[in-house]
């Protein structure tokens, strides 16, 4: 979850909070999905054009409702956790100018059923999504979004079909039709330039081709320090983890704040790099191997690591490679220093996601029976999936899967939980991941559940190999994250706290603090500035005997 995720809980939110906390007691959060409230006849039938895309189409048709137009977002670019409805549904050789109906038995959120759509006027809008098919390495084939390089955001994605947004009259209960064309096709994404401090790689990777079948590539945005043309020097190098973006890392404009203080004298001389390794499943990796993914974890310390120190000057030592990042790149950055903890100098690691699974955003996988709600002897209580730093809702569990599986089934959603069944857990019969729970029951597959644990569960793996990764890793682990963190990743972190003061042989407690009443993604009260300061301060001090900080005049 991530940088991407913690943003879109915001301020924005107040005003649908009500909507959330009223559910909160609905219907909605029993272990069936509900059927639609009435019997409807009205549908949608989405269709597109023969210029926008040739030949038949498998993917996912979808429909978005809103109520006022907004001039600068259009429908499709409104959906969200806590955005306008919208209502999806499987497509498979779609022709063009055939359509596809969209009605009252297709799952919708935050909607359920187009038969609770109450009757008025609406602004609508229809987007088809193509889907591609990869022929997988392991004997499987599968039909997945292709990602081009837009960071697995089907509503924005190159090649994805949309119409123009209709003004409709919508009555469930009188029925009828609506049809949508998409007429319009998204353009390929545009690349920014580079610039004199800001540079981006991109290259085929051979391993991730190989396991997928398709093209797929992986890249990084590298900003360089000042005068990093005029020297001849190698400079320490930090790994930011996270989202995939095109931007350049923290921020960098050559104006803001942060750039002001990175080109100022006196400011220490680093690189800083993030990594793109967007994949079928989501905007990013996760940083390791796995079934479904593929050997991600591979790639980048063999092809996308190996290609930045070839390009750039990069001191090559593990005390100069200095990882950080916040809530998914805050739990790669810990699990790239715990899994390779010789290859790396230390992680900052800010609001990681779960780093231990008792807590997966509410969801305790090795007690909990479902997903969807605990059970308190007779009493069954939804369980909260997000919240504001008041301790007031935002959305339960199965209004978060809910509305991932409307964006996407079998763990296409391009979403979060998705992405972790895709990365922590097994592969299923049909070759896509076993999910770890019912997205429609929430009821927890407990095989599943010891997967992810033997796998990828960092408290436990390091409760395993402490004996061997424990003294690798001393001085090497700086936790930071609210105490209040909107989707309770201060549990596992906390957990993973209590059991390292406990540690011995050697004993090592690690480095947390906890902001009192903040929510993701807090990273400390220090700036981004002061923080670089501090990790070149602990590159100073462990830098090996004979080692110059003629990168630094400090």
């Amino acid at each position: 979850m991530q940088t991407r995720t913690g943003s879109m809980i915001s301020a924005a939110l107040a005003s649908l909070a009500l909507a959330a906390i009223a559910a909160v007691s609905s219907a909605t959060f029993h272990a069936q999905a509900r059927p639609p409230a009435a019997a409807s006849k009205f549908r949608f039938e989405v269709s597109f054009i023969p210029q926008v895309h040739e030949g038949p189409i498998t993917g996912r048709a979808f429909v978005m409702i809103t109520r006022s137009i907004d001039k600068v977002r259009e429908p499709r670019l409104q959906i969200g956790r806590t955005g306008i409805p919208f209502f999806g549904r499987d497509v498979e050789r779609l022709e063009p100018e055939a359509a596809v109906a969209i009605d009252a038995s297709d799952l919708g959120t935050p909607v359920d059923t187009l038969g609770d759509i109450p009757p008025g006027e609406y602004f609508v809008q229809a987007v088809v999504v193509v889907y591609s098919e990869f022929r997988r390495a392991d004997g499987h084939v599968v039909w997945m979004h292709d990602d081009q390089w837009e960071g697995q955001r089907w509503n924005r994605a190159p090649g994805t079909l949309y119409s123009d947004v209709q003004r409709v009259h919508v009555d469930p209960s009188a029925g009828g039709v609506v049809k949508l064309v998409a007429t319009r096709r998204v353009p390929p994404v545009e690349v920014p330039a580079d610039t004199k401090h800001v540079k981006r790689i991109k290259f085929e990777s051979p391993s991730l081709t190989k396991f997928w079948g398709r093209p797929i590539y992986l890249g990084a945005v590298v900003l360089l320090p000042r005068d990093y043309d005029r020297e001849t020097i190698s400079y320490p190098v930090n790994y930011v983890q996270g989202h995939f973006s095109l931007a350049s890392p923290y921020g960098f404009d050559e104006t803001n704040e942060f750039s002001t203080a990175w080109l100022s004298d006196g400011f220490p001389r680093m690189i800083a790099v993030t990594f793109q390794h967007p994949t079928p499943y989501f905007d990013d990796s996760y940083a390791v191997n796995s079934v479904n993914n593929g050997p991600y974890g591979d790639a980048i310390m063999q092809e996308l690591i190996p290609e930045i120190e070839k390009r750039f000057r990069v001191i090559r030592e593990p005390y100069a490679r200095i990882l950080s990042g916040g809530s998914t790149g805050g739990w790669e950055a810990a699990a790239l220093q715990i899994f390779h903890p010789d290859f790396f100098g230390g992680a900052w690691a800010y609001c990681p996601d779960s780093v231990t699974f008792s807590d997966v955003e509410g969801i305790d996988i090795y007690e909990d029976e479902n997903a969807f709600y605990k059970v308190h002897d007779w009493r069954k209580v939804p369980t909260a999936n997000s919240r504001f730093v008041n301790g007031q809702l935002v959305m339960t569990s199965q209004q978060r899967n809910y509305f991932e599986l409307v964006n996407g089934t079998h763990g296409r959603s391009g979403e979060q939980i998705d992405i972790w069944s895709a990365v922590f857990g097994p592969i299923g019969p049909d070759g896509y991941f076993a999910p770890l729970f019912d997205k429609k029951t929430g009821v927890i597959d407990r095989k599943v559940a010891a997967y992810w644990k033997e796998h990828y569960d960092l408290l436990y793996h390091l409760q395993k190999n402490w004996a061997t990764v424990g003294p690798k890793i001393v001085d090497k682990l700086f936790f930071y994250t609210g105490d209040a963190d909107t989707y309770y990743l201060n549990n596992s972190t906390r957990e993973l706290e209590k059991w390292m003061k406990t540690t011995t042989n050697p004993h090592y407690e690690g480095f947390f603090m906890y902001g009192e009443n903040k929510p993701h993604c807090w990273s400390g009260p220090v700036s981004p500035a002061e923080r670089l300061k501090e990790i070149a301060q602990f590159i100073q001090r462990r830098r090996p005997e004979g080692a110059t900080t003629s990168w630094w005049t400090y």
